[in-house]
């Protein structure tokens, strides 16, 4: 637990000086970086013979991104149709991935045989992620350079308060499992206290940095489904580490594991809340 805490204090710092004073540019480049150190320790889910080629597909799809998609600043801010695309995607894999996890153990039987789904599953996770975090970087840039910033971080502020919420009411209250076979530690009344935690979060964080939402509804509603979705999130990575026999999916964070396992709910919160958000 020291060494968790200690590499907490030292990496949230960083995360929030990046997402502030990088520019676009520069925070594209950082989350790549992120995205392929992902991608590096998702080649463990894929039952292949050598990682790095493993690792291949997904750096050939990354890089065609960066072909395909605009990442000026002005298109980034519009979030044109090919932006669209890549959210819907991420928005429609993890309502998939949800049905997975609720269906989880008869559900691997349609996917743990075969290492092109798994593949496919990993770019669903983690290029949706990329770019949704970026656009919401991008996001008004021109009328005020922080507003993305003050987004990107409230997406985090959620997950973190739903996180925070849903252990200790669970720890208090908690009786009904949410997925058994999956993480039996995760109960209903967790869910719930993360949820109420994190409206609490949304509703003040939302104020305090000035974040425009159509109504206050609109506000609550996105924020609590990209709360549920960042819960089954996951739960979804427990799923695939659990298929695979790994315990963390990695060892670059000292006391968190690998860069998944930190960032396991925030691949489905992120796609989720811009799809949403830009709706």
């Amino acid at each position: 637990m020291k060494q968790r805490i200690i590499t907490a204090l030292i990496l949230a710092p960083l995360v929030i000086a990046g997402i502030f004073l990088l520019p676009i540019p520069g925070f594209l480049i950082a989350l790549t970086a992120v995205t392929v150190i992902g991608f590096w320790e998702w080649t463990q889910f894929v039952n292949a013979k050598s990682r790095l080629v493993a690792l291949v597909p997904a750096l050939a799809v990354v890089a065609g991104t960066l072909v395909w998609l605009p990442f000026d600043v002005n298109s980034l801010s519009e979030v044109g149709g090919s932006h669209q695309s890549v959210l819907m995607a991420g928005g429609l894999w993890w309502l998939i991935a949800s049905a997975l996890v609720i269906s989880y153990p008869k559900s691997s039987k349609l996917w743990s045989g075969s290492n092109v789904i798994r593949h496919v599953f990993g770019l669903l996770t983690m290029v949706p992620f990329l770019w949704s975090v970026v656009l919401l970087r991008a996001a008004e840039y021109q009328a005020d350079p922080y507003y993305g910033a003050k987004l990107v971080l409230l997406v985090c502020f959620l997950v973190w308060a739903a996180d925070s919420g849903a252990y200790f009411a669970g720890k208090s209250f908690g009786k009904y499992k949410m997925a058994p076979a999956v993480s039996p530690n995760k109960t209903i009344e967790g869910l719930i206290g993360g949820i109420v935690a994190a409206m609490l979060v949304a509703w003040g964080a939302s104020s305090l940095f000035g974040i425009h939402f159509s109504s206050v509804g609109a506000m609550l509603g996105i924020s609590m489904v990209t709360v549920i979705i960042s819960v089954l999130g996951d739960l979804a990575e427990s799923m695939f580490k659990r298929v695979s026999g790994i315990k963390d999916s990695g060892n670059i964070l000292p006391g968190h594991g690998g860069i998944l396992d930190r960032i396991d709910s925030l691949t489905a919160a992120f796609p989720v809340f811009a799809l949403l958000y830009f709706w």
